[in-house]
């Protein structure tokens, strides 16, 4: 069962340069997390009340935080974190939190069969291509009665942008994202029972564009699509950017809209 084509001018990023973004944004990350931080606590509170994990994975770790707050969570467990990018495992080791620090893609875990009781994954899995593979991934992992609970995010992510970029130029300004519908195919097929699956908004209000911008290059999650425009961004496109972008302004300031999609699957007992 494949993914649906992507959009006309290319599909998600390469990881080599999903990987390079986040090492370089390692020592900014936090300073601008808020959005993560929010999600992450909101998919923490989704886990099963009654789940004990032995050994937990932190899949997509970044800079360890949501690591440290399950180590808290679950004090007797033995924790892994595991990023793609080498450079959040530099700045998240020394703080602690799990046991083993390893880089890994989330398509091919280095991990063995059945060795976790829990995979949780916030904001991560949207730099995935193949999220079947990640599934599947999952389902391999996962011991019995183990759990894979994930936040990801779904197409109408900062539609304002885009849509702001569409009315300036032709070309991939925003990072492009996977349909509901596919993250709910997929998991429905996945061999994995869907104890919940839902997209839920959240709009953050920023002063002006650049605010924005300078957040997502912050983060690391600024524009890595394939068909970006190569090169600086002309005054004139910017001022029309700017332009454009005024039209959604509300009392709170300028939006941006995340949907966020929640997912916590549960492999069956033999």
């Amino acid at each position: 069962m494949s993914e649906r084509p992507q959009a006309a001018g290319g599909g998600l990023p390469d990881k080599r340069q999903v990987a390079a973004s986040f090492s370089r944004a390692a020592e900014s990350y936090d300073s601008v997390a808020a959005l993560q931080r929010s999600v992450g606590l909101q998919l923490l509170a989704q886990l099963p009340a009654a789940l004990r994990p032995q050994r937990w994975l932190d899949l997509g770790c970044g800079t360890g935080h949501f690591s440290r707050a399950l180590a808290v969570r679950f004090p007797t467990s033995q924790g892994v974190a595991l990023d793609i990018a080498e450079g959040m495992l530099r700045h998240a080791q020394p703080l602690g939190g799990a046991q083993q620090f390893i880089a890994g893609d989330a398509e091919h875990l280095p991990l063995q069969n059945a060795s976790c009781d829990l995979l949780f994954s916030s904001l991560a899995l949207q730099w995935c291509a193949d999220f079947q593979a990640v599934l599947r991934e999952a389902e391999r992992v996962l011991r019995p009665g183990g759990v894979l609970a994930f936040s990801s995010l779904c197409v109408g992510t900062l539609q304002e942008l885009r849509d702001s970029w569409q009315a300036v130029d032709g070309f991939v300004h925003v990072n492009r994202f996977r349909h509901f519908d596919d993250y709910q195919r997929l998991c429905e097929g996945s061999g994995l029972a869907v104890l919940n699956l839902q997209v839920l908004p959240e709009t953050l209000y920023y002063p002006d564009v650049r605010s924005l911008t300078h957040e997502l290059k912050a983060l690391g999650a600024h524009n890595l699509n394939p068909g970006r425009p190569g090169g600086l961004t002309g005054r004139a496109r910017m001022l029309a950017l700017l332009n454009a972008y005024e039209q959604f302004r509300l009392p709170q300031g300028l939006p941006a809209t995340y949907q966020v999609v929640y997912g916590v699957l549960r492999k069956g007992v033999a």
